[in-house]
């Protein structure tokens, strides 16, 4: 038997009962995923202002888990840090970085649970929402600590007094939207759906 043209080949058997149905040009094709932009915009606002209040949260935590430094006044009046307790400097920005990353870690994972919702607009917001609930964390942070641990009205020569805990680096917020950003891309990753299971909602 002679072969035929490709462009002649006759459509492959869809089945013993029905050969050739559904023809190839009617065949069902699954919509290709959107994104959606319009509806997510009124979710997004909300997840991006509540985002940002969490950062008076990650405030009070700090203002309790910062340590405060303790100095000692000399004769000139200064302050002079004890022995060590520079080291207070550090951990102040420390605990405030982790906090954030932790934050972002926990904001990731509850708008991914936003099934209906998951997509790039909702991930920008909440990434918008971890830099400035960061900020917030970052300010608030500082008036609490101060009103926690205020300055004495009256000092003299060798009193030692115990100095707010302080932010060394301001970069330290973007650790928030960051860490967002990261663990929110990774569940995308890990789902392999094309509209990320939004359908499924």
């Amino acid at each position: 038997m002679a072969e035929q043209p490709v462009g002649e080949q006759a459509a492959p058997d869809r089945g013993p009962e029905y050969p050739n149905f559904p023809p190839p040009e009617y065949a069902w094709r699954p919509p290709v995923p959107r994104v959606v932009v319009k509806r997510d915009l009124l979710p997004a606002v909300s997840v991006l202002a509540t985002v940002m209040v969490l950062g008076l949260a990650v405030a009070w935590l700090w203002s309790r888990l910062a340590p405060a430094q303790r100095k000692v006044i000399t004769q000139d009046g200064e302050q002079v840090t004890l022995t060590d307790e520079s080291y207070h400097r550090f951990d102040g920005l420390a605990i405030f970085m982790l906090l954030c990353f932790a934050a972002g870690i926990v904001v990731a994972v509850a708008v991914w649970y936003l099934r209906e919702r998951r997509g790039p607009v909702v991930m920008v917001a909440a990434t918008a929402g971890g830099a400035l609930g960061g900020w917030l964390a970052m300010s608030v942070g500082t008036a609490l600590g101060d009103g926690r641990w205020p300055a004495p009205e009256s000092v003299k020569p060798l009193d030692i007094v115990s100095v707010p805990p302080v932010i060394e680096s301001a970069w330290a917020i973007m650790l928030w939207p960051l860490g967002t950003a990261l663990v929110y891309g990774v569940l995308a990753v890990m789902n392999g759906m094309d509209d990320l299971g939004r359908r499924l909602g």
